[in-house]
């Protein structure tokens, strides 16, 4: 578990860094993380009233031990989503929103993109619906999820010391049918 931060409006907090997942039913936490060429699934069950955030690293791979296996993919999606069931959620109700995937280096492999594929064709794979999200382009994006209704904001991070040259590229725009709130 990760440490919770309160804020002045009476929420908690909490980041989920890499290789983490986070599962809650209390309306007052807010997930957070920052994202480059990483997945973060954000899934929530409305009905149930809870939900959870995951952050992979890549999609796949042979990880030395339960703790090195939760920076792939597939292990955090199964986490994620059986820890939500745990807690009440029905596999057939979630919802799912998908953020980062970005390109953050002109190198011949696009990890960011193998990470927003394989996100897509996983939960298209389990029947879980994408409602909304933000996957690929270029550059980090800081997130804010609430959980519990669903609710995201994005804002692009940008790295002071390497200032570009020319205009910072727009994020791919939000999928139709979501609901996301950029600032």
């Amino acid at each position: 578990m990760t440490p919770a931060q309160s804020s002045d409006r009476g929420e908690i907090r909490i980041h989920v860094g890499q290789g983490e997942h986070h599962v809650t039913a209390d309306p007052s936490v807010m997930l957070t993380t920052v994202l480059g060429s990483c997945v973060a699934a954000c899934l929530t069950d409305p009905v149930a009233g809870v939900g959870g955030m995951n952050h992979f690293l890549l999609p796949d791979g042979a990880g030395a031990g339960t703790d090195a296996g939760r920076r792939y993919g597939a292990y955090a999606m199964e986490l994620l989503i059986n820890e939500l069931i745990k807690a009440g959620a029905r596999r057939e109700r979630l919802e799912a929103k998908l953020f980062g995937g970005g390109r953050m280096f002109d190198s011949l492999r696009d990890v960011g993109m193998a990470n927003a594929d394989f996100a897509e064709r996983f939960l298209r794979d389990e029947g879980i619906r994408v409602i909304g999200g933000s996957l690929r382009g270029a550059g980090g994006r800081r997130l804010h999820y609430w959980p519990v209704s669903g609710r995201a904001l994005q804002r692009g991070v940008t790295d002071a010391a390497t200032v570009p040259t020319r205009p910072a590229p727009i994020l791919p725009p939000v999928v139709a049918g979501g609901e996301l709130e950029l600032f």
